[in-house]
């Protein structure tokens, strides 16, 4: 059993060797071992094709100890020609024999050295491909999601978002454990290892162009230094924090946090709602869960819907999102849908369903009346 301050403990122990480094999730790559025996293996093939092309005219041949060519005298020249020794023992005297070394054997001996020397090759151009990478990446990277903090209310958060429709390569994690990065990395998104309170690393994690921001850091204080920074970084991104301590979330509005979640009241109070009617709590469990039973989701006013009342409506509406102002579905102030209004409603999950985001900033104050 884990004490709560032994996962932060790791993570400072792990922050004061981590490098900023941006990582890339890679394609599953094969055993190293697998890879290894399909070289030797296609090495041995071109030793044997060479040996039976040798043998087939192997009186074009002359072997100056006997002067005849037998099989064994083929794998022996097979193996020094296309190891580049060359003893000279063996040599081709017909044209044809000659023909046959320039056009077939010395191509072969091209990609037998070739299959040698691959994982040299690859090591050595490893850097590059990497590198190119990243550039590639950062050039074609908009209006992503950056999620600071890869723990369980950072994953959750990735995994509600993704069952929302957004593509994992649209997410950035940024976490101060090399683990962690790993770990995300392994589940298909891009990391950035490194303190998120330095403008640096958020500036790895392109945070000037994303469009969405979510901070699960462990610490309070933490999450309150990295929206300062994110804020002053990207003025129109959308930031949305969770903090555990209820007295501070005021101070992460003023950072500059749009929503702010408090962990600790939100657990507490689906924990009383569960000893009231633990009916109640399993249905309030299952909307926050994005992507199966029952999801409350925001969506737009369509065309049709124009001068209808909530109630109207074939979707479940729970408020009306008017200007800066959240309505309930009952509030006179409604009055009927108008085109620029947004529902917060509740429907069937369904397979694939995408739900359409408001990307608008909250403004200061906003609150349900």
């Amino acid at each position: 059993m884990k004490l709560p301050g032994q996962d932060a403990i790791a993570r400072q122990a792990d922050e004061r060797v981590a490098t900023y480094r941006v990582k890339l999730p890679k394609k599953i790559v094969e055993h190293p071992f697998r890879q290894v025996a399909k070289r030797v293996l296609l090495a041995l093939m071109l030793l044997v094709a060479t040996a039976l092309i040798v043998y087939a005219d192997h009186e074009g041949y002359n072997d100056s100890s006997d002067g005849s060519v037998d099989l064994l005298d083929a794998f022996y020249y097979a193996t020094v020609s296309l190891s580049t020794t060359g003893y000279g023992d063996i040599t081709p005297v017909s044209d044809a024999a000659r023909l046959t070394n320039i056009f077939v054997i010395t191509p072969m001996r091209v990609l037998f050295l070739i299959i040698l020397v691959g994982t040299t090759l690859e090591v050595l151009t490893e850097r590059t491909r990497e590198e190119w990478r990243l550039n590639r990446w950062r050039s074609t990277l908009r209006d992503h999601t950056v999620v600071v903090g890869f723990g369980t209310k950072g994953r959750s958060a990735i995994q509600t978002v993704c069952a929302t429709g957004l593509r994992k390569d649209q997410v950035i994690v940024v976490d101060p454990s090399s683990k962690v990065i790993e770990a995300a990395v392994a589940d298909g998104y891009a990391g950035v290892t490194g303190d998120a309170t330095r403008s640096e690393v958020l500036k790895r994690a392109e945070v000037h162009k994303a469009r969405k921001i979510i901070i699960a850091t462990q610490r309070d204080d933490t999450a309150v230094l990295v929206t300062l920074t994110a804020r002053q970084l990207n003025r129109g991104a959308k930031i949305v924090a969770a903090v555990r301590e209820e007295e501070n979330a005021p101070l992460l509005k003023q950072s500059g946090a749009d929503a702010v979640i408090t962990s600790a009241s939100a657990a507490g109070r689906l924990l009383g709602l569960s000893v009231l009617s633990p009916a109640a709590g399993m249905v309030l469990e299952d909307l926050i869960q994005q992507g199966s039973g029952l999801d409350i989701v925001e969506r737009p006013v369509i065309k049709a819907e124009v001068g209808r009342k909530p109630r109207e409506m074939d979707d479940l509406v729970v408020s009306v999102l008017r200007g800066h102002r959240v309505l309930g579905y009952d509030d006179p102030a409604v009055g009927t849908l108008e085109l620029t209004d947004r529902l917060i409603t509740i429907v069937r999950a369904t397979p694939g369903s995408q739900v359409a985001p408001d990307d608008r900033r909250l403004p200061p104050g906003m609150k349900p009346v």
